[in-house]
């Protein structure tokens, strides 16, 4: 274990700010900048008179490392489940917050109980406004999951914005679908036939190209 800061005695005093310089001068030791894919573990709720500051250390972490912090995951061993007001008041308001809302991996009731030996799943993969590209698992869970299916996944690709979903594979809806792939799915006989495939039209003298 290599120990990047210590500082402090019996009468020293340390600010916010003091506490701010001193991560920043330890995360700088091995290049915190250059992390993309960063998780926090801090303490849960019931060790909120003792957080105060772990808490603000969690702020600054936060304020270090940015849209590079994927995960919080509170250390609740054999605690409950933190509520929301919980969860803002440990981790601070420059922490954005997360809808948890349940979204329904479903299929229509064919492809689930059909008994098929092989469920091909055909499509053009072009790109879409709601799912980034279209087809992939979209052709099986918003395709024949029912009107909750679109209406929960047209509602999480318009809260993410279309301006940044467009034409991307990996964006926040397509992770949720192949989480879904991953946890359910995987006992059906299904391949996935995907096509990218443009036409060759012929132009004549008169065509008009604008």
């Amino acid at each position: 274990m290599v120990l990047l800061y210590s500082d402090g005695s019996p009468t020293t005093e340390i600010s916010d700010d003091d506490l701010k310089q001193a991560l920043v001068t330890a995360l700088d030791k091995f290049h915190g900048k250059d992390k993309r894919k960063v998780m926090f573990v801090p303490p849960d709720f019931t060790r909120f008179h003792s957080y105060v500051e772990s808490g603000i250390v969690t702020q600054h972490a936060y304020e270090y490392f940015g849209e590079h912090v994927k995960d919080i995951m509170p250390a609740l061993g054999t605690h409950a489940p933190m509520t929301p007001i919980e969860i803002s008041k440990v981790t601070g308001v420059c922490v954005p917050s997360i809808v948890d809302e349940p979204w329904p991996a479903q299929l229509n009731k064919l492809i689930w109980e059909g008994g098929h030996d092989l469920i091909l799943s055909i499509g053009q993969v072009v790109p879409h406004e709601v799912m980034g590209m279209a087809n992939y698992n979209k052709n099986l869970f918003v395709g024949t999951g029912g009107s909750d299916a679109i209406n929960f996944s047209h509602f999480i690709g318009a809260v993410y914005g279309m301006e940044r979903m467009m034409g991307r594979a990996n964006n926040p809806l397509r992770r949720i679908l192949n989480y879904a792939s991953d946890h359910f799915l995987t006992h059906l006989p299904i391949v996935y036939v995907q096509t990218v495939i443009g036409r060759r039209y012929a132009l004549s003298p008169h065509d008009i190209i604008i």
